[in-house]
């Protein structure tokens, strides 16, 4: 059984910083893309940033850029978000996600076979 289980949430102050874990367990990890993506009430699931599985090569949301790094270690089968200089619209539910294809596209979310089930994170001004 897959699953991918978020950790590291909470809330922070505006200008802070947090990280994110995404661990994974009956997953063979290395062959899989990884995601994050967030997603407010009544809104879409929204790309946040995303590694591939071959080089670890990273995508962002503009809106993240230079702000937020993905990294993953394939030894311990985990994923990571580091996020600094938080701000208030950042927070929502951050979900990870794994995906199998090398072709489809890391930021959409239907692309993706495996989502864990979110953590809060709450950037207080």
């Amino acid at each position: 059984q897959v699953q991918l289980v978020e950790s590291g949430g909470g809330l922070v102050q505006a200008g802070g910083s947090l990280r994110l874990s995404c661990a994974t367990s009956g997953l063979t990890f290395r062959p899989y893309g990884m995601g994050w993506f967030r997603q407010a009430p009544g809104k879409e699931r929204e790309f946040v940033a995303g590694i591939t599985r071959s080089d670890g090569s990273t995508y962002y949301a503009d809106s993240v850029k230079g702000r937020f790094t993905i990294s993953r270690d394939n030894a311990k089968k985990t994923m990571y978000l580091q996020m600094n200089s938080l701000r208030p619209e950042d927070t929502t539910v951050y979900y990870c996600a794994a995906i199998y294809s090398t072709t489809a596209s890391l930021y959409n979310a239907r692309s993706y076979n495996y989502w864990g089930q979110g953590t809060q994170i709450t950037v207080s001004s």
